[in-house]
C-alpha cells in the first residue's frame, strides 16, 4: 500500500495552514532570504535585532547555521531565528544564558536559548551586551588555541 506524503502543512477546520518551524525556513543561503520567509511581525522584530548585533559587532560575518541566521567572528557570536509562537535568540553555547538571566528576566529561557515576542522584544542594551561578551569569548579562546599551537 502506498502513504501520502505528509504536508508540512496542516490546517485544522476554518483556519490558515500553520507556518513550518523555524528548521523548515531551511534553504536561505542569506539572512535576508531568510527574513522574506517569516512572517511580517517576526520579520521586523529580527531585523531590529539583526541591527542591534551588527552595531555591537561590526566585523561579524553574517552566516545562515543550523538554519538560522547567526554572525560569526573567531567562530559563533550569535544566531536568531523564528518559530510559530515566538521569536529566538542564540548565543552559540551552554553558559551565556546563564550568565545574564538577570538581565533577562522575564523571558522565557533554556540552556542555550531565550525566546520573546515581536510584541515584547530584547531589551537592545542587554543584546549588546551579550554580543560583546561572546567576541570577548570567542577572542580569548582563539588566543589561547593559537598559544597552543604555538608550543606544538
Amino acid at each position: 500500500m502506498r502513504m501520502a506524503k505528509k504536508s508540512t502543512e496542516t490546517k485544522a477546520a476554518g483556519k490558515p495552514g500553520r507556518r513550518p518551524r523555524s528548521s523548515a525556513y531551511g534553504g536561505a543561503k542569506t539572512i535576508d532570504e531568510y527574513l522574506a520567509r517569516i512572517e511580517p511581525d517576526q520579520r521586523a522584530a529580527l531585523e531590529a535585532l539583526r541591527q542591534v548585533i551588527r552595531k555591537a559587532a561590526p566585523k561579524a560575518e553574517e552566516v545562515i547555521t543550523y538554519g538560522i541566521p547567526a554572525f560569526k567572528q573567531n567562530g559563533f557570536v550569535i544566531g536568531f531565528a523564528a518559530s510559530a509562537k515566538h521569536c529566538s535568540l542564540h548565543p552559540m553555547n551552554n553558559h551565556t544564558v546563564a550568565d545574564f538571566a538577570e538581565e533577562l528576566a522575564g523571558f522565557s529561557m533554556s540552556t542555550g536559548t531565550v525566546r520573546f515576542t515581536p510584541d515584547k522584544p530584547l531589551p537592545a542594551a542587554v543584546v549588546a551586551k551579550i554580543v560583546k561578551a561572546r567576541i570577548a569569548e570567542n577572542a580569548a579562546d582563539a588566543k589561547e588555541k593559537a598559544a597552543l599551537k604555538g608550543r606544538s
